[in-house]
């Protein structure tokens, strides 16, 4: 038994439709590694638990495992609202009706963006037949444009996109989030080549070394690196 497996064996358990989504991912898609898996999936959805969040933008869907487990923690967030199912017919993240003394609506869900069109077929379908697939506004397109036309101002947002792009996602991302919001990035300590000189044509290995240098050196958050998985960045921005 390696550590890996000793810790999967010793955590939440994925879930059978996560498993067969992640299965499926690897059978039928290119990179199938690339989908967040058993472990970071079971800690999305607590770092979205922990922080309260309940507006979440994620940039890079991939085939929605990521999307699902960060709904899962919206899910624990806010099963004590109302449901709106209005909300479908908007094309937004889930309308909720305040229970309590307040009636004002509350939006709240994770708005997903996937550039590539190509993966749209297998991932929509996997995403609406989750069971918080009520919870989840999966777009295609690019999310540097059109997240900030939603005007929404997002709890935590989850970088999972392209690596060449990294910090122009991030200051992106900076804007609509809200002060003490969460800004998570994927893949920041790409294979250990963080710590390689990389070529002159390795944009993504680059990429993620220039947004690792920016983000520590950006006096406007605090920033830990987790070494999990590919690295998984943590960043709170601070107060006004």
């Amino acid at each position: 038994m390696t550590i890996d497996d000793y810790i999967l064996s010793h955590i939440s358990p994925e879930g059978e439709y996560l498993h067969r989504l992640y299965r499926a991912t690897n059978i039928h898609l290119l990179y199938g590694r690339m989908a967040s898996g058993h472990l970071q999936g079971r800690l999305l959805k607590m770092i979205v638990e922990m922080t309260g969040a309940r507006n979440i933008l994620e940039v890079g869907t991939f085939s929605g495992y990521s999307a699902i487990c960060l709904a899962e923690g919206v899910y624990e967030n806010t099963k004590h609202l109302t449901r709106n199912p209005l909300s479908q017919a908007q094309n937004s993240p889930q309308v909720a009706t305040v229970s309590e003394a307040s009636a004002s609506e509350t939006t709240f869900g994770v708005v997903t963006f996937e550039i590539n069109d190509e993966l749209e077929p297998f991932t929509r379908k996997w995403i609406e037949e989750s069971e918080v697939g009520h919870l989840i506004d999966f777009r295609i397109g690019d999310a540097k444009k059109e997240a900030p036309k939603l005007g929404i101002e997002f709890d935590l947002v989850f970088l999972d996109g392209n690596k060449r792009t990294y910090i122009e996602d991030y200051e992106m991302a900076m804007k609509i989030t809200r002060p003490g919001g969460y800004i998570l990035a994927d893949n920041t300590l790409w294979d250990g080549h963080v710590l390689e000189e990389p070529v002159p044509t390795d944009k993504q290995t680059q990429g993620i070394m220039e947004f690792n240098n920016y983000v520590n050196n950006d006096k406007r958050v605090e920033v830990v690196i987790l070494p999990l998985r590919d690295g998984l960045t943590l960043i709170k921005k601070q107060q006004k």
